[in-house]
């Protein structure tokens, strides 16, 4: 199987040398350097002598603006983002108007996946120059660093209008649309991908996650198979046609699929969740507390474990781990009243009825707003901007 990369060199097309010839004339008279040694050292390729060129000329003038934005720009050449983000900020503290600049301040940053920061110089540089497609095109991959994915949907648009051949950003976006829970642009941005492969188990299984977002759990599911007919041991891909299926309560159908999830991994904790939840449905407490206690093992963010491990512990009259895990539940997502409602029913039970109707509170505002969509649940945030994704044969 092959693995989506993010090359975002093909996303984005950055600067080497923005600033050759700024600093023409302004410190030819530097008795240690001058800015044509400083520069035939670059041309040259010797960037760390021309990095210390630069630096001498500073030190001889140190309100050359430009000198410093020259020294950030061989400092960056040599991937020393921190060092050179220093030069940038300094040549802008000198002269705020000088060009490009900003744009080079917000790169080096971003690549340091500093991404508040590059925000910050990105939209600096959209303010002067609101035309700038590589800043926008920056500033929605920062703001798809930070998980502001409305925001990096908004500019991620506008940058692949023109771009449409630009697979890398495209896939980007349509991660944006989804998390952002815009199902309808992730559906329409993964059927793009698709046209270009459609053998791409990833692609399958991330528009089958928009589509469940947009209330097609039928359609879903034949994305899901699509997926797993090319990539059968693609990770997650059975998970996720069982929890579509748990979802429209055909548990005999899920946990077919739970089952062949753990055939081809016995630790994924989110088919060891749903199982157990299955068993509790079917009245088999024993058999799901080891299904559910061997997914918290696993991980400690999977919700619906702590809340059947809580009933189910309530049940059985342990009422302090009872508390503990739907309390869990209740701190892993607030939004969801059901756990609320357990918490609310044991402290009754409990005879604490001060906390009881805390919960019960919480109920009545929460009335109706649970969330059993697919995104999140095989996998807890998307990929990262350097991370490859694993989800394409």
């Amino acid at each position: 199987m092959k693995t989506w990369k993010w090359n975002l060199a093909l996303a984005v097309i950055v600067s080497a040398a923005l600033f050759v010839g700024f600093a023409n004339g302004q410190a030819a008279n530097q008795e240690t350097a001058s800015p044509e040694q400083a520069q035939a050292l670059e041309s040259q390729g010797k960037l760390p002598e021309a990095a210390e060129a630069w630096r001498s000329i500073t030190r001889q003038n140190p309100s050359d603006a430009a000198a410093f934005a020259s020294l950030g720009v061989v400092l960056a050449r040599q991937e020393k983002y921190q060092e050179a983000a220093s030069a940038y900020r300094q040549a802008i503290k000198l002269d705020p108007k000088l060009p490009g600049v900003q744009l080079d301040l917000g790169l080096s940053e971003f690549k340091q996946g500093e991404f508040r920061a590059a925000i910050e110089a990105f939209l600096a540089v959209l303010a002067a120059e609101p035309n700038n497609s590589q800043a926008v095109t920056l500033l929605g991959l920062s703001y798809y660093g930070v998980k502001e994915f409305a925001e990096a949907e908004k500019y991620l648009k506008m940058a692949a209008a023109p771009d449409t051949a630009n697979t890398e950003l495209r896939q980007v976006l349509a991660q944006s649309c989804l998390w952002a829970k815009d199902y309808a642009c992730a559906q329409e941005e993964f059927r793009q991908i698709l046209e270009t492969d459609p053998e791409s188990a990833g692609a399958h299984i991330l528009s089958g996650e928009a589509l469940d977002g947009l209330g097609k759990t039928s359609e879903a599911i034949e994305e899901f198979r699509v997926a797993a007919k090319i990539a059968p041991h693609e990770p997650s891909v059975h998970f996720g046609i069982g929890f579509l299926y748990w979802k429209l309560h055909q548990y005999d159908d899920a946990e077919k699929e739970f089952q062949a999830e753990l055939a081809n991994d016995p630790n994924q904790a989110q088919a060891l969740a749903y199982l157990g939840d299955i068993e509790w449905k079917n009245n088999h407490p024993e058999k799901a507390l080891d299904l559910l206690n061997r997914a918290v093992q696993s991980r400690k963010d999977i919700r619906l474990a702590y809340v059947d491990l809580g009933v189910i512990y309530t049940q059985q009259k342990k009422y302090d781990e009872a508390v503990a895990a739907l309390q869990h539940a209740v701190d892993l997502d607030p939004g969801q009243a059901d756990a609320h409602y357990r918490l609310a029913r044991l402290y009754q039970t409990l005879g604490n009825t001060a906390a009881a109707q805390k919960e019960l509170e919480q109920v009545r505002e929460l009335h109706g707003t649970a969330d059993q969509g697919l995104v999140g649940k095989i996998a807890p945030s998307p990929p990262s901007l350097n991370e490859s994704e694993g989800h394409s044969p």
